[in-house]
């Protein structure tokens, strides 16, 4: 059997930057573990396969080693792949997902995702974060699979070298360390490690978890967000309260198809 394969760096205008993601269409689904074997050979932080539904699109992700509740990065970059290669031409698209519907609308260049919002409870930083990020955190909170650390500023954030074996002990999908930026409103570096990612360069739906902490701490609804990984990414938020839009531009890598 072939299958079409796109590659997309997300959140981004320009090669070499943002997160990279597999976009593979399918007609019907693959037995669980070929998706994931796929995804374990792309060895990309996602890929992302999806198939038609009447006027929508069901979408699922798995990182190299499982499948995933929701994905920012991965999502915009489907999106990008049906308007700019598989002919869609309507101004929004509708995914039905593990997270809900969710939404993806095309401005000029940029691509908006409406995704749900975060809830965030403050807690005591677990020890093993301590110990693993070598930092006296201002505040630690848990939202729904994450923690978010808030930290003095971005040279923190920036300077960050995390024991991912200990970070790896942690049962929650990640760890978003934050701090309000220079050059943006804030900044985050997301560590994955209990998932198989120890750095994500761009993760859109941490943005659910950092948009409501943000707003609310510097008191506006419109954000600008810069993760500053390795490659880095940009991305523009907006607090809906239930819902968050995450808005972030795409550009294609690859095309090709694979065999299995």
């Amino acid at each position: 059997m072939q299958l079409d394969i796109f590659q997309v760096d997300a959140f981004t205008h320009q090669l070499f930057s943002g997160n990279p993601a597999a976009v593979i269409p399918l007609k019907n689904w693959l037995p669980d573990k070929v998706l994931q074997n796929i995804a374990a050979e792309n060895n990309l932080s996602e890929t992302a396969y999806f198939i038609k539904s009447d006027d929508s699109y069901h979408l699922r992700w798995f990182t190299p080693t499982t499948e995933v509740d929701l994905c920012g990065h991965a999502t915009l970059a489907t999106a990008h792949v049906l308007w700019q290669h598989l002919g869609f031409f309507e101004n929004e698209i509708s995914f039905h997902s593990r997270s809900g519907l969710l939404g993806v609308k095309k401005d000029g260049d940029f691509y908006t995702l409406n995704f749900p919002t975060d809830k965030l409870e403050q807690i005591p930083t677990p020890e093993p974060i301590l110990r693993a990020m070598n930092i006296e955190p201002i505040g630690t909170w848990k939202g729904r699979e994450d923690y978010l650390i808030l930290v003095e500023n971005q040279a923190v954030v920036k300077n960050l070298q995390p024991d991912f074996r200990i970070l790896g002990q942690l049962e929650a999908r990640g760890i978003i360390v934050t701090a309000q930026g220079i050059e943006a409103d804030f900044v985050s570096r997301c560590f994955f490690p209990y998932f198989g990612i120890d750095e994500d360069p761009v993760t859109g739906s941490a943005h659910t978890t950092l948009t409501p902490f943000w707003a609310k701490r510097l008191g506006k609804n419109e954000l600008t967000a810069h993760q500053i990984s390795k490659r880095g990414g940009l991305l523009k938020c907006h607090f809906k309260g239930n819902r968050t839009d995450i808005s972030g531009q795409a550009i294609t890598y690859l095309k090709g198809s694979i065999e299995i």
